[in-house]
């Protein structure tokens, strides 16, 4: 039984993460299964070694120029709403009601039942299960981790710093194995032709630089935790920068490993980089352990979903009563539970619908980007509006460089936006159509009883 939305609403998130522990967080909702597949496919993008290195290092410069941007939102405006938050202060509820139920029912749920889905992939290679291994896979790892995210913040952030460690340790162990294990690579000259050659080949930097920054992304959902970092003014912005600096490191040398160990032509044309590397360098065993090693970093990026996108449930569930069971928070365990709960069941049934219709992870990205590079760019504007709206709001750390860096942002935004729109035309269709939905939710919680 879902107790009564008004038993919690006294409860309020408290500050109980460390700078160590936000680090840790923020590594793992960045460093995802996408850096062990999506070299190959940026490589094979911008067709050069000069320009891959170089789109891996710009996207680490633009996570730094929008984390800047929501280090001064969320150490002036700090809520477990995050970015649902901050367009409610800056433009209101109905946009705000948007954002927080495309993230609910799309951007969050559905990254979790991808890499849940993709964890089932790479277990089925140590533990088959049968037929629908993966599918049995991924329902078993949603179901246990939004039990341990149920029962506390602690639990959940204990787990996240082990997944963490792991995660990255797997990345290290690439890197030492591409530049330093690896022979030299056999020389695999360039195809001539379209024919045989991957989808990606020579698409240019828009689309390279879409997939980069799907594999960076996941700063920005430290947002949501702001309201639980001890000594919020000065961890938030050194947390952002620490983790995202420490990603931009380990990503560049994981491309220059694979450039090394494979070459480039290699690298441009493999169907699993990370898997081809290892195997080059200690054989069955080799593919084995890179497996365990996305596994991981699928787990990583389920369970830091998890904690992040309960808490832009719960914030929708207190501005809106129609969904108020989701804005109850459990004092006694830091946790949304009723949240948790309702984006576990979202996510199983993704899970469950993924196995019956056999979709994956790229076209997860393909329906979800127009819509999160969308509310994204309105973040960005988001931080004008609030600055001209709230001039007298504390603000501990602002944005140097104001207006000309916030400015890059929104126009990067911008310009992803429209790459995303124009590689991925038809499912951005999807994306329109689960925002009319929440559209509709939204006039029904207006007619029904209006918000407070």
């Amino acid at each position: 039984m879902i107790p009564s939305a008004a038993a919690g609403q006294g409860a309020r998130p408290k500050p109980s993460l460390t700078l160590s522990d936000a680090v840790a967080m923020i590594v793992g909702l960045i460093v995802g299964a996408g850096i062990f597949g999506t070299p190959s496919i940026v490589a094979g993008a911008v067709e050069s070694e000069s320009l891959l290195v170089a789109v891996w290092i710009a996207g680490g410069v633009f996570s730094v120029i929008g984390a800047l941007c929501y280090a001064e939102l969320a150490t002036a405006f700090p809520s477990a709403g995050g970015e649902y938050h901050f367009l409610q202060r800056a433009f209101g509820r109905s946009l705000a009601f948007l954002y927080g139920w495309a993230r609910m029912t799309v951007i969050v749920a559905g990254s979790i039942a991808v890499f849940a889905y993709l964890f089932g992939d790479y277990m089925s290679r140590v533990v088959n299960l049968g037929a629908y291994s993966s599918a049995i896979w991924a329902v078993l790892i949603v179901g246990i981790l939004t039990m341990v995210n149920y029962t506390g913040i602690r639990e959940g952030k204990i787990t996240q710093d082990i997944f963490a460690v792991l995660e990255v340790g797997g990345l290290v162990l690439i890197i030492v194995a591409g530049l330093v294990l690896a022979p030299a690579p056999a020389e695999v000259a360039a195809a001539s032709g379209a024919a045989g050659q991957p989808w990606y080949m020579g698409a240019g930097i828009g689309s390279a630089m879409v997939f980069v920054l799907f594999t960076y992304g996941g700063w920005n959902d430290a947002a949501y935790i702001s309201a639980e970092v001890r000594d919020r003014d000065r961890n938030m912005v050194r947390a952002l920068l620490l983790s995202i600096g420490l990603v931009t490191v380990l990503y560049v040398l994981v491309n220059l490993a694979y450039l090394n160990g494979l070459g480039y032509h290699a690298m441009a044309r493999s169907d699993a980089v990370a898997a081809d590397l290892l195997k080059g360098v200690w054989g069955t065993t080799g593919e084995k352990l890179i497996s365990a090693m996305i596994a991981i970093a699928a787990l990583t990026s389920v369970n830091g979903s998890m904690i992040v996108g309960a808490r832009s449930n719960y914030a929708l569930g207190k501005d809106w009563p129609l969904l108020g069971f989701l804005g109850r928070w459990d004092e006694a365990s830091g946790s949304p539970r009723n949240a948790m709960l309702v984006q576990g069941v979202i996510a199983l049934v993704l899970v469950i619908f993924g196995a019956v219709q056999n979709a994956g992870f790229k076209g997860l990205v393909e329906y979800s980007l127009p819509v999160f590079w969308g509310f994204f760019l309105l973040v960005g504007v988001a931080l004008f509006v609030l600055r001209a709206k709230e001039p007298d709001a504390p603000r501990s750390f602002r944005v140097p460089g104001y207006p000309v860096v916030p400015a890059v942002f929104i126009a990067v935004c911008a310009y992803l936006l429209y790459s995303s729109l124009m590689y991925h035309r038809t499912h951005a269709l999807v994306g329109l159509g689960v925002l009319a939905v929440g559209a509709v939710v939204m006039l029904v919680a207006r007619g029904t009883q209006r918000p407070d």
